[in-house]
């Protein structure tokens, strides 16, 4: 009894297993990589068009001040991008780490109010 137990549990662990490796490793991080492309990309575009309004302006020190921290999230969102990307692209890439997350979230967070800025 315990025998049949055991082989159904070992066959389980062999579905588990063989399941595992029929997965090929390298198709999650490559969407991985490109999400956090295409993430890039509209923050640059959010980033772009905050500045182009906010320059649009009189030129107050209001306007020149969001200009640049437009500016400055925008760069710490694209360093914390690029840095990911690239741990993305080696075998076997280690999580993200939560302070970064926590990062990216603030910067697409502070990037999403700069562009209901724009648009109200």
């Amino acid at each position: 009894m315990s025998g049949v137990g055991r082989a159904a549990g070992a066959g389980g662990a062999a579905r588990a297993g063989g399941a595992a490796e029929g997965r090929d490793p390298g198709l999650q991080p490559e969407r991985t990589r490109l999400a956090w492309r295409r993430t890039t990309l509209t923050c640059t575009v959010t980033a772009v068009l905050a500045m182009r309004q906010a320059l649009r302006g009189t030129g107050s020190a209001v306007e020149i001040t969001g200009t640049a921290v437009t500016a400055l999230v925008w760069l710490v969102f694209t360093g914390l991008a690029h840095r990911r990307i690239r741990e993305l692209a080696t075998v076997r890439p280690a999580g993200l780490a939560p302070r970064a997350a926590l990062a990216a979230t603030l910067c697409t967070v502070a990037l999403a109010v700069f562009a209901l800025a724009v648009i109200i």
